[in-house]
């Protein structure tokens, strides 16, 4: 989990009383403490109050920046008092990070020309400035929060995941690994669409896998069987299963290395099968418990968006199927895999078990490599991704997983999924071709990835 920074900004106007800037640093460096984020922050004696307000300090807050340029993931705007677009528009206009502008609410008690702060109108001339500049900028829930409230720490919370997603998502590289299975059109996708918004697609053939599994070095090979026995059983299966998988997995690290992939996309089957009577699922788990988005059956676009729910809910991710109806409850449906789930998705350890489509297919034993398990429960966030006409298109909700039972003889790892009216999230996915996959990590993070998405990185995304 990667701690989120913030490069903090006061501003001031003369006339406004100093001791509200003061009181301000003291609360934004408190609330960024108690809640887990660093921070940096400009030497008090070098302006006055250590608030922004002419050209000049304006000028000295863009050096500040520029030394620490790369250490911090976004900027919080504090406004104690009304503040003054000019420092503001000197020393933002660069800025290349999300911007949370915030303002300190007057206190109806003290509204007398000695108190008053007028930050309201102070916040829509700053805003005003910034829009005519096009710098982007966030703002809190409520117009005017205090940093201590708790609707600021959510704004807070929101804010840094959104920070997270723009710095991570800016520009990376997905390795599509394999060619797409000639039946699965549903995972199309538009690679000039991806790299006209930086997202660079290496495309690697599968002769290439083979050759780096077949050449595996064994002290790897043997790291990484250790690794797979952390996080499931194997059970009575030969050894030469596990040997099989750790050998792609050695295969998988060394093309992440090499082409330097933040994300991938593997073709799983039917070579692997049938060459080396393995299922790659348990090894998209452990890749996404590391932090690289894996997704299964090629779903480049996915992939895409499981980096960006793990990076704004600082969580692993999973790829599921949006799979079955659960009875005739229009809240609920059941979501599904073969066993591809991070152990941090998971209810503790699962059981490697076969494919039964690829038993079915190719034989017994030809599809070892699901990890079965329990997912967990409660609030989640779940998105899908595609590309249309040009566009980077993606939804994203929030919902949770239940207890509500799955028959036992149901295959994989399935888990019913609730929100309300979920059958027109389904109708809403039909009528706007999202294909059945879905991204889900735990947590509540739409609105960071909403944000991201819409008003920094230029994608069209529905909040639903």
């Amino acid at each position: 989990m990667k701690k989120t920074t913030f490069a903090l900004y006061f501003g001031n106007r003369g006339f406004f009383p100093g001791e509200l800037v003061a009181s301000a640093r003291e609360k934004m460096v408190k609330v960024c403490e108690e809640n887990g984020y660093d921070y940096l922050i400009m030497d008090e004696s070098l302006t006055r109050y250590g608030a922004i307000e002419t050209i000049e300090e304006g000028r000295l807050y863009a050096k500040f920046l520029e030394e620490h340029k790369g250490e911090y993931d976004g900027i919080i705007l504090c406004l104690p008092n009304f503040g003054d677009e000019n420092g503001a528009s000197v020393a933002l206009k660069d800025v290349d990070v999300p911007i949370l502008i915030q303002a300190i609410p007057d206190d109806m008690n003290k509204m007398d020309f000695a108190h008053r702060a007028d930050t309201l109108a102070g916040k829509l001339a700053i805003c005003n400035v910034l829009r005519q500049m096009k710098v982007k900028y966030t703002l809190t829930k409520e117009m005017c929060v205090d940093p201590l409230s708790d609707s600021f720490k959510e704004d807070l919370r929101l804010f840094a995941g959104t920070c997270r997603v723009v710095t991570g998502m800016r520009k990376f590289n997905v390795g599509a690994i394999g060619a797409r299975t000639t039946a699965f059109k549903t995972v199309r996708f538009d690679e000039i669409a991806f790299q006209s918004k930086r997202v660079n697609i290496e495309t690697i053939d599968m002769t290439m896998v083979f050759d780096l599994m077949d050449a595996a070095d064994p002290v790897l090979m043997e790291a990484k069987k250790q690794k797979l026995l952390e996080i499931a059983d194997f059970g009575t299966w030969p050894a030469i299963k596990l040997e099989n998988l750790a050998r792609l997995g050695v295969a998988i690290d060394k093309l992440i290395e090499d082409y330097d992939l933040q994300a991938i996309a593997i073709r799983c089957c039917n070579e692997l099968q049938l060459r080396y009577g393995i299922a790659p699922c348990v090894l998209l788990g452990e890749l996404n418990e590391r932090g690289i988005a894996a997704a299964c059956e090629l779903d480049v676009t996915n992939a895409v968006m499981m980096r960006a729910m793990g990076l704004a809910a600082n969580w692993p991710v999973v790829l599921l199927d949006v799979n079955n109806n659960y009875n005739d409850d229009m809240n609920k449906g059941i979501f599904f895999h073969c066993g591809p789930a991070p152990i941090s998705m998971m209810e503790g350890k699962g059981t490697i078990e076969q494919h039964l489509m690829f038993k079915k297919s190719y034989g017994d034993g030809s599809g070892v490599g699901i990890n079965v398990g329990e997912l967990i429960k409660g609030d989640v966030t779940v998105g899908s991704f595609k590309t249309e006409d040009g566009d980077l298109c993606a939804f994203v909700t929030e919902g949770k997983f239940t207890n509500d039972e799955i028959p036992e003889e149901f295959f994989g790892m399935g888990v019913v999924f609730e929100k309300e009216n979920a059958n027109e999230m389904f109708n809403y996915m039909a009528r706007k071709g999202y294909r059945h996959h879905a991204a889900i990590t735990k947590g509540n993070y739409a609105e960071s990835v909403r944000e991201a998405f819409d008003n920094y990185l230029g994608y069209k995304i529905d909040l639903i």
